[in-house]
Parts: structure tokens; C-alpha cells; sequence
């Protein structure tokens, strides 16, 4: 059983509902009176036929039957406008708090781990994929929330109605309830399908979405390959399977809509046989205003019966959506609908403010000792990466990290720096263990350039700062570190220069130099760098490594360097290096004490 399923989905909608309660009790009162209006005409009818078989007390002129029906329909419209007002403030704010509790969920989990939907299969996630989490899925329950006043509105109108049909007679009115009876079975019967398609219809959409982002970032990969067909071929299936999944569910719906309207067609007809029957009876049956009073209500009543069974409907797929986002980030589905601020426009158009972010504050003093020990991890079914290695560094220390492709030296990187969940070990810092990597290896205490680094399609200086306060000097000189200056000197827009979707613009060698000068203008204890000079000629990394090198001879500033690197020409500089052999420390020592190749 689900987590999706403990939870009742009553209890995860009243939370959503209760987080602007406010809002969410105009709105309904605005349905409320949406849905009561259409009652005042069904008496006015009433006493009109009354009068006609001079049966009324209520003597109105043609024209105050006309104004009074005129009155009805002015307040309804200004009800139902107001209304959207307050829906659609209500949509947003409800799709909002979800996107904003799956997001700051996916955020918590460790930044190098591949995003899976544990409940659906334990295959990576794609962006496109994850998209659709935000998207269909979101709007699923955005539509089951904001649909609960509606139901409300509707089913307090249903009841009124009903109210007066029985005291109209009590034993014809009885006969509405059957319909109510079969759609309860109906739902029944399809509830395991219903969750079924819905479930293969959103998994559907996921892959599609998935493979269109993958077709637009490897646009230069398929041409190089001649694979166009190939992959234009695989995508027409997956949107042959899209189609069929979305065919099927939206074909159920439409059957179970159908047959709720039908069956309060025929409970309908039921009602009106024997009222017309009652109207034959010599002993004081319904009158033809009472007569008309039936057929103007039971419309309503039997709708909202038919809105009922589609409610429910919709609750059982909204199951579906909230097991989805519970395998996404692999939680239970409560934190989906905790309450949290949005900073969102409020009905007057009122912006609120947007709180501070406030600084991570620095270790107290500087860095004095960095003691790693036993880390351990193992990816998801592999046997590959790390076991038990132990590692200490010194205060202004150099350490190398190499070995072969795949020992596991990126890997214990991200273990180190929270990148990836500990298996087992422990994180010390200047004595004090370390509980949360993740938060606590992040800028003054610590900056990580990777092999791969992620650039924004915006301007450099946007890229390298990041909301940093800093100021055009220390700019300047953190480009200058990263041995970037001549090649910003050569571009005619200098650091306004945009740069393109993850740095298209831009050379490999020129992308790695970008995120170093982004960790080099935060002045962190602690550098963690990873291949960074991979993607360099000779000569630029010299320049590059001797910037970096220098650095330890400064009063102001003095860095803990922890590296990944191949090039021997840093393996001399290196206090200590680390050779790593199948997840686990092979050789340590100096560039003298090892015989590395």
C-alpha cells in the first residue's frame, strides 16, 4: 500500500484548502450564492402557474414578474464574475504551494544524485520528465482543491432543493436517491481503472516530455550521427503510446461523465412520471405550480448528483498525481501541502516584500582541520563507489586526488561535500562534526567547481557572481585568478557579454575558467576543484596553476586546496596526494613516495 493511500486524500485537499482560508471562504460564499440564485426563479415559475389556475396569494403585473426575473439574472452575472476573480487567485495560489513544496523537496535531495520517481520505477529522470511533475500534475490537484467549493456550493443548493420537494411530497422525492445509488456503484467498480489510466497516461506524457529535452540538448550529437529518423522515429512512438494512454483515460472520464448524467436523466424521469401521475389524483394532488416547481429543481439536483460522481472521479486520478510526486522526492505526501509563504500579489494588487537572504555565516575562525572517516557510499544496484577512505587536510595544504577513470575520485568529492548521501563515515571541521555537508560545505566556508560546470544562458557577470554583493574589484581580480582576463578582453560586450544556454558561446577550456572565477570572487577556505584543467592548452593551465598556486603566499587570503587531477606538473606541487584504486585508497603520500607514471 501507498503512502498516498494512508494519507486520505480528503485530509491532503483540507490541508491545501486551509492555507489561504480566507480566500478559499470568499470564493465559496461567492458559489454559494452562484449556485442558490437559480432557486429564487423556481418559485417565482411556482406561484406564476399558481396564479394562472388561481392558486397564488402573490399578485404581481406583468412587468414585475419581468423586472424580478431581470434582478435575479444581474446579481448572478455579478456573483459569477466576482467569483472568477476569486478562482482564479485561489487556482494560482493552490498550484503555487504545491510547485513551491516539490521544488524546495527536490532541492533537498543531494545535488548530484539523479532524480528518480521511486514509487514508478528507479530509472533517472530526465528535466522534461521532472517537468511534467510540475506541470500535470500540479494542475490535477490545483483543479480538485478549487473544485471543492464548487461541489460545495452545489451540494448546499442540492440539499435546499431537496428540502423543498419533500415538503412538496415527501414519497416522489424519494426517488432521486436511486440515481445517487447506481453512480456509487459505478465509481466503485471503476476505481482500480481509473487509477490505472491515469497512471499510464501521466507516465506517457512524462516520457514524452522527457525525450523532447533530450532531442533539443543533443541537436549536434543526432546530426553528427545521421540519426535523425532514427530518433524522429522514437519519438512517433512515444507519442503513438502518449496518444493511446491519453485516449483511454480520457475515454473512461468520458464514459463515467455520460453515465452520471444518464442515470439523473432517468431518476429525473422516474420523478416527473409519477408526479404527473399525482397531478391525475382526485384527492388533492400537485398542483401545476407545484408541478413546474419539480421540473425547474430536479434539474438542479440531479446535476449536482452528476457533478458528485465526476468529483469523485477526479479525486481518485488526484491519488494518482500525489503517489507520483511522493516517488519524486521520496517523502510522504503531507509535504506537499505544508504551508509555507509564496510572496505572491494579493487580490488589491499588493506585492509583498521578499525576505532577505542572509549570508551562510563563516566557521568560527579559520579552517584548522578537515578530518574525513571510513566515507562510504554505493550507487543504487552497483557495486561501484567508495569504501572507507579517510582523509585529513591541513590549513593552506595542497592535495591531489588521482587515479584511473572510474576509481571514484569525483565520487568522493560529492560524498565529502554532501553532493551525494553518506553509507557510513563521519565529517569533521576544525573538530566539530559536520551533520548536514550538503548546507554546511557552501560559500565562505567552501566553493566546488566540477568536472562538468553548469553555466546560465545570461550575461557573464551574472554567471560569475550570482547575486554576490560584490564589487568590480574583487570582480576583477577573481577573473584575473582564474587566467580569464585575456579572454574577456577580447570580447567587445566584456562581462555583459551573454554567454547562451549553458554557455554555448563559450569554449570548454573558457566555461571552466567562468565557474573557477565564481569561486574564486566568494574567497572560500576551502577550494574544491575537479579536473579543472582538463579542458586547457599547456600554456593556459601553467598560467592558471601558478595564479592558484600563489595564492598560498597571501596574508589575506590563504585557501585549503583539495583537487582532482592527472597533470604531473601539479602532482609536484601537491603536499599530499591520494591514488585511489576501485573506490579505495591504493597509494598516499608525496609526488616522491609514489610511482605514479
Amino acid at each position: 500500500m501507498t503512502t498516498a493511500r494512508r494519507t486520505s486524500i480528503w485530509h491532503l485537499l483540507w490541508q491545501a484548502i486551509c492555507y489561504a482560508r480566507r480566500l478559499y471562504w470568499a470564493d465559496t460564499v461567492l458559489w454559494l450564492f452562484i449556485s442558490a440564485l437559480p432557486a429564487l426563479p423556481g418559485l417565482v415559475i411556482r406561484e406564476f402557474f399558481n396564479r394562472l389556475t388561481d392558486r397564488s396569494d402573490l399578485m404581481l403585473s406583468s412587468w414585475g414578474w419581468i423586472a424580478l426575473f431581470l434582478t435575479i439574472g444581474v446579481a448572478r452575472i455579478v456573483a459569477i464574475m466576482t467569483g472568477r476573480i476569486t478562482k482564479t487567485q485561489h487556482r494560482f495560489t493552490t498550484s503555487a504551494l504545491v510547485q513551491r513544496n516539490l521544488l524546495a523537496k527536490v532541492f533537498d535531495r543531494p545535488g548530484a544524485e539523479a532524480l528518480t520517481a521511486s514509487r514508478i520505477s528507479d530509472r533517472a529522470l530526465s528535466p522534461g520528465e521532472v517537468i511534467s511533475f510540475f506541470r500535470e500534475d500540479v494542475a490535477q490537484i490545483e483543479d480538485n482543491v478549487v473544485g471543492t467549493n464548487e461541489i460545495f456550493g452545489e451540494g448546499v443548493f442540492a440539499l435546499g432543493s431537496l428540502a423543498l420537494l419533500a415538503s412538496v411530497n415527501a414519497k416522489i422525492t424519494l426517488f432521486v436517491f436511486l440515481p445517487l445509488a447506481l453512480m456509487a456503484a459505478i465509481l466503485h467498480r471503476a476505481t482500480a481503472r481509473i487509477e490505472s489510466y491515469r497512471r499510464a497516461s501521466r507516465q506517457a506524457t512524462q516520457q514524452v516530455t522527457g525525450t523532447i529535452g533530450e532531442m533539443f540538448a543533443a541537436v549536434q550529437a543526432i546530426q553528427v550521427a545521421g540519426a535523425e529518423r532514427s530518433v524522429l522515429n522514437r519519438f512517433r512512438h512515444l507519442c503513438d503510446r502518449r496518444c493511446q494512454a491519453m485516449v483511454q483515460d480520457r475515454l473512461l472520464t468520458v464514459i463515467l461523465d455520460s453515465s452520471f448524467e444518464n442515470l439523473a436523466s432517468l431518476g429525473t424521469g422516474a420523478v416527473l412520471f409519477f408526479a404527473a401521475s399525482s397531478m391525475r389524483s382526485p384527492a388533492g394532488g400537485l398542483s401545476v405550480g407545484d408541478f413546474a416547481l419539480f421540473v425547474y429543481y430536479l434539474s438542479y439536483v440531479t446535476y449536482f448528483f452528476g457533478f458528485l460522481g465526476g468529483f469523485l472521479a477526479l479525486s481518485k486520478q488526484s491519488e494518482v498525481s500525489f503517489e507520483r510526486m511522493e516517488g519524486l522526492v521520496d517523502e510522504e505526501a503531507l509535504v506537499l501541502v505544508e504551508h509555507h509563504p509564496l510572496y505572491l500579489p494579493t487580490l488589491s494588487g499588493r506585492k509583498p516584500p521578499l525576505p532577505q537572504v542572509q549570508p551562510v555565516a563563516a566557521a568560527e575562525g579559520r579552517l584548522q582541520e578537515l578530518l574525513a572517516i571510513d566515507l562510504t557510499y554505493r550507487y543504487p544496484n552497483s557495486d561501484r563507489g567508495i569504501t572507507e577512505i579517510s582523509l585529513q587536510l591541513q590549513p593552506g595544504s595542497f592535495t591531489v586526488i588521482t587515479g584511473a577513470i572510474g576509481s571514484g575520485k569525483t565520487t568522493l568529492l560529492r560524498v565529502l561535500l554532501g553532493l551525494l548521501p553518506l553509507s557510513a563515515g563521519e565529517i569533521y571541521w576544525n573538530g566539530q562534526k559536520v551533520a548536514n555537508p550538503a548546507q554546511f560545505f557552501v560559500p565562505p566556508r567552501c566553493a566546488y567547481t566540477p568536472q562538468v560546470p553548469q553555466l546560465f544562458s545570461t550575461t557573464l557577470r551574472e554567471n560569475i557572481l550570482l547575486g554576490l554583493p560584490a564589487s568590480d574589484a574583487q570582480l576583477q581580480q577573481a577573473i584575473a585568478l582564474a587566467a580569464f582576463d585575456r579572454d574577456l578582453a577580447a570580447m567587445p560586450d566584456g562581462l555583459d557579454t551573454r554567454i547562451g544556454s549553458r554557455g554555448m558561446r563559450l569554449s570548454g577550456g573558457q566555461i571552466q575558467r567562468v565557474a573557477a572565477a565564481r569561486m574564486l570572487v566568494r574567497q572560500p577556505q576551502l577550494l574544491v576543484f575537479d579536473d579543472l584543467s582538463s579542458a586547457l592548452d599547456v600554456e593556459t593551465e601553467q598560467l592558471l596553476w601558478s595564479k592558484l598556486f600563489n595564492l598560498n603566499s597571501s596574508e589575506t587570503w590563504m585557501p585549503t586546496f583539495l583537487v582532482v587531477s592527472h597533470r604531473p606538473a601539479v602532482w609536484q606541487r601537491a603536499d599530499r596526494i591520494i591514488l585511489l584504486d576501485n573506490g579505495r585508497v591504493k597509494l598516499e603520500g608525496t609526488c616522491d613516495d609514489l610511482p605514479l607514471a
